[in-house]
């Protein structure tokens, strides 16, 4: 593991509102780059009542603002609801802002429901042009583009670093096709974590950007004093994710005692194999889970994630992980 990194939902918290959430978050960032985090992404989802990073470019800028050194950037944009073009012009001027520190992390799915999705792009291609729109958008950040009757102005020359996101093997194709850095989205979808992998790095072609295979594992972390408050805090992601896989989304809700009264078993069953790729506990007990999925997977870098509804318990957690990191860092 190089490098340790963070992945912020910016939640709604129950009893707070939007505007609480994305203070939360820039107050979370500068925790985060005080903690010694590398970089720091926020990712792109649609009507949700309980995460507030719709307009993720915007949220993008405010965090680079509140910080000085942290990398900052998408994981991810979902592209197919969005002209390749306009996303290059706002990470061209997110990168002209804060040179050197942005991000561009791409992804294929909506990050919402179906009726959302047509209310994003107004006209819903039956065909996939995924890849075409990726290679078209990266094309606008390049030096070469200047002859072109078209560019992103600012975006061309910005050259600003993109990402491939997935949990299935397509992203891991596609990115091993393209010569891109991949991140694996196994805080919620593990289940071809291992597979997704391989593939990516025994079929990577190295390109102008990249000569070898750069993989980003997410895992989720919650970490506390002891076990038990650990495993109380968690449980407001626990629900949440519970209530969206039953077509209830809410807001994140307050943690309960024991989870299981509050979840019928077979959805609780799904949602402990979903978030499976993390590490709840005390210090010890979360040291020894994530040196066991570095261990495992070998991720070029890990990048945690939480939601947790109490702000200063959040920022201490992910504090915490950075303590953990450091010293896995050192050990390896």
């Amino acid at each position: 593991m190089k490098r340790f990194s963070l992945l912020d939902l910016v939640p709604i918290p129950e009893g707070g509102t939007a505007a609480d959430a994305l203070t939360n978050t820039l107050n979370l960032a500068r925790a985060a780059e005080a903690a010694g985090y590398h970089r720091y992404w926020l990712a792109e989802h649609h009507n949700m009542p309980g995460i507030a990073s719709s307009a993720t470019a915007i949220m993008i800028g405010q965090v680079a603002a509140a910080t000085n050194t942290m990398r900052i950037g998408a994981g991810g944009i979902m592209l197919p609801n969005h002209a390749p073009l306009v996303v290059a012009e706002q990470f061209g001027t997110l990168a002209t802002l804060f040179p050197d520190r942005i991000d561009l992390g791409l992804g294929r799915a909506p990050g919402t429901d179906m009726a959302t999705a047509r209310a994003l792009r107004r006209h819903m291609a039956p065909e996939d042009g995924f890849p075409q729109d990726v290679q078209e958008l990266m094309g606008y950040m390049t030096d070469t583009n200047e002859t072109s009757r078209v560019r992103a102005i600012p975006g061309q020359g910005t050259n600003v670093p993109i990402w491939l996101l997935g949990s299935s093997l397509y992203g891991a194709q596609l990115a091993a096709m393209l010569g891109l850095p991949y991140a694996f989205a196994s805080h919620f979808a593990p289940a071809m974590l291992e597979e997704a992998l391989h593939v990516y790095r025994t079929t990577f072609r190295p390109s102008d950007t990249l000569k070898e295979p750069y993989a980003i594992v997410a895992a989720g972390v919650c970490i506390a004093d002891t076990d038990e408050e650990a495993a109380f805090l968690r449980s407001s992601q626990m629900l949440a994710f519970a209530r969206l896989r039953t077509g209830k989304p809410g807001k994140l809700p307050l943690p309960v005692d024991t989870i299981a009264d509050h979840i019928p078993g077979p959805v609780l069953a799904q949602v402990q194999h979903a978030l499976s790729v993390s590490a709840t506990g005390s210090p010890g007990t979360a040291h020894a889970r994530l040196k066991q999925i570095i261990d495992s997977y070998q991720p070029d870098e890990l990048m945690v994630t939480g939601m947790i509804h109490a702000p200063a318990a959040r920022i201490k957690s992910f504090e915490m992980a950075a303590e953990i990191l450091f010293d896995l860092q050192e050990s390896a």
